[in-house]
């Protein structure tokens, strides 16, 4: 990927524990998000068909690590970049800012996979064309 995809997220009150700040759970929603955006942005979803089937994107890791808080109503700009784009897995990096403030930072690692009704997901090499859209 050519360059740092940069979105923004308002901490909500679901995403609050009960002293109103952001609960680390919520961040993995948040970066789910983000990669949703980025992929959006470049015509590509977690779920396509392409010619011979369904292709998704399993999470087979994900962390992320806390530097400050966030609180209800807060607006976090949240970058997303690629860490790693191996054979079949792609690694997304995210970074968690309120103002000048580092709130988290983290990272998710999804594997490229062929999805049937009668067998588990196959993991499968990432298609030239997706490779091609991410910017690769």
């Amino acid at each position: 990927m050519a360059s740092t995809f940069r979105t923004t997220r308002r901490v909500e009150f679901c995403d609050t524990d009960a002293a109103g700040i952001a609960h680390f759970g919520s961040f993995f929603d948040f970066m789910e998000q983000a990669e949703h955006e980025l992929l959006r942005s470049r015509d590509l979803s977690v779920f396509m068909n392409d010619d011979t089937g369904i292709i998704s994107w399993p999470r087979v890791a994900a962390k992320c690590e806390f530097q400050s808080s966030a609180r209800f109503e807060d607006i976090l700009d949240i970058e997303v970049s690629i860490a790693r784009l191996g054979e079949k897995s792609i690694t997304y990096a995210f970074r968690f800012r309120l103002e000048e403030t580092d709130v988290a930072s983290g990272e998710i690692t999804s594997v490229c996979c062929r999805m049937t009704d009668q067998s588990p997901p196959e993991p499968i090499v990432i298609p030239q064309w997706f490779r091609d859209k991410l910017g690769a």
